[in-house]
């Protein structure tokens, strides 16, 4: 037993799943046999990636017309596929199926890049991922604050006053993130991935049925095969700023390969690791690229130039009042996990940080069993609790934000674009080296 986990402490990048029994099964590599399968990691594909931002792609259709909005989303699924392929290649060092692990996009680049890639890629990586955590958190609280408008607009009319604060909704969110992460790592999420996924999907379909309905009513929107009109719906200016908007939002869309080694790192082998994850990354690309054309393309017939930038807003808060509340609902649950999603694994560079620098404070990484249930135990370490708790404190915007101020990310997406491509490209070269 000592020898074992001697021998998983010493791995380079090795992840906190230590053996916790001489009579558990492990690896290659002396850790914890790792039990995830293909639906597992379509899971986490489809948590991460199909996310609020498919209900803006209404918004990108109409900035980019018939002709290239359809294109621009083939032409990113096409590159998220191909870029895919390339990171799951470097899972491994060498040999697909006997070499060295990298348990983390970082030790991807180390090894096949060298050291002084890390910085740069390694800053793309976490400030995509912690962007990411802020704007999940604002998104659900919006779309929670939604309900209790929507019943404010029932109860006492549509002319009523119901302007809403996101405040109590963003700490109410970051409350139940408190929680959840305190799951270890993304090995124990498999279940919050597939609901989370069940999720996304719940909201999709709603937003194509009513963008269906809305456009078989018989009324008429404006589409055209370039978009909104220079002239007429926008400036100039506003269309070139609108169109790289679009582009960042279709980008951001499709963007995982920031954590596309980390869940990796959770299938279980044989097969080899990256032919599962190929078929992973292929069958939730196509599934999301499906749902990406259906909600952007009805989306955009059912609004036309006028889209708004969450499509579910679009149908107002009125009727039917109640399957819109379904909606955001399913919302705030599947961003409960797309935040772990994307979330873990910073938690889990600055725990193997601090347990390599100081691996004598054991302190701070013995586990406490609080209780068990149904035979499974539910463990903390003050670590994980101390610096998982600061990090959701600190992501959580609290600041006063009323209805008015509209909280919208699109404002973003230009630098989600560069973000989100450079990631790609860098993490893609892995390949070559």
């Amino acid at each position: 037993m000592e020898g074992e986990e001697k021998r998983a402490s010493d791995l380079e990048g090795s992840t906190r799943r230590k053996p916790i029994s001489s009579k558990a099964p492990y690896d290659d590599d002396g850790l914890q046999k790792r039990t995830g399968t293909l639906w597992t990691a379509m899971a986490h594909i489809v948590t991460a990636v199909i996310g609020s931002g498919v209900l803006s792609l209404a918004w990108a259709m109409a900035q980019l017309g018939w002709a290239f909005g359809p294109a621009v989303l083939i032409i990113f699924s096409l590159i998220t596929l191909f870029t895919s392929f390339l990171l799951a290649d470097c899972y491994r060092n060498s040999d697909p199926i006997a070499g060295k692990r990298n348990y983390n996009y970082m030790s991807a680049v180390k090894s096949n890049l060298g050291p002084v890639q890390i910085w740069m890629c390694g800053f793309c990586q976490y400030l995509n991922l912690c962007g990411t955590a802020v704007g999940y958190t604002i998104t659900a609280s919006i779309s929670a604050a939604a309900l209790k408008k929507s019943h404010c607009f029932h109860k006492f009319g549509h002319r009523a006053d119901c302007s809403i604060s996101y405040s109590v909704y963003m700490v109410g969110f970051g409350g139940v993130q408190l929680l959840l992460s305190q799951l270890p790592d993304l090995h124990n999420l498999w279940w919050l991935s597939v609901l989370a996924s069940i999720m996304s999907f719940s909201y999709s379909l709603i937003g194509v049925g009513l963008a269906l309905a809305h456009t078989i009513s018989g009324y008429k929107r404006n589409t055209t095969v370039t978009g909104t009109i220079v002239g007429i719906d926008v400036t100039e200016a506003e269309k070139v700023w609108n169109v790289f908007n679009a582009l960042g939002n279709i980008a951001f869309a499709y963007s995982y390969s920031m954590i596309l080694i980390e869940i990796q790192n959770t299938l279980k082998s044989p097969p080899a690791e990256n032919t599962v994850m190929k078929k992973a990354s292929m069958i939730g690309i196509l599934t999301t690229t499906t749902f990406y054309m259906l909600c952007g393309c009805l989306g955009y017939a059912a609004f036309g130039n006028d889209a708004p930038g969450n499509m579910l807003t679009g149908f107002g808060f009125y009727e039917p009042f109640w399957l819109i509340d379904v909606a955001n609902i399913c919302i705030v649950v599947h961003l409960l996990g797309a935040y772990q999603v994307f979330c873990q694994p910073v938690f889990a560079i600055v725990e193997e940080t601090i347990t390599k620098r100081w691996p004598h404070l054991t302190v701070l990484t013995n586990e406490i069993t609080l209780m068990k249930l149904q035979s499974l135990p539910i463990k903390l370490n003050l670590l994980r609790l101390v610096w998982r708790t600061a990090f959701v404190v600190a992501f959580t915007d609290v600041h006063e934000t009323e209805e008015g101020c509209q909280v919208e990310p699109k404002g973003s997406n230009a630098a989600n674009l560069k973000l989100a491509l450079l990631v790609c490209i860098n993490g893609g070269s892995d390949r070559f080296h």
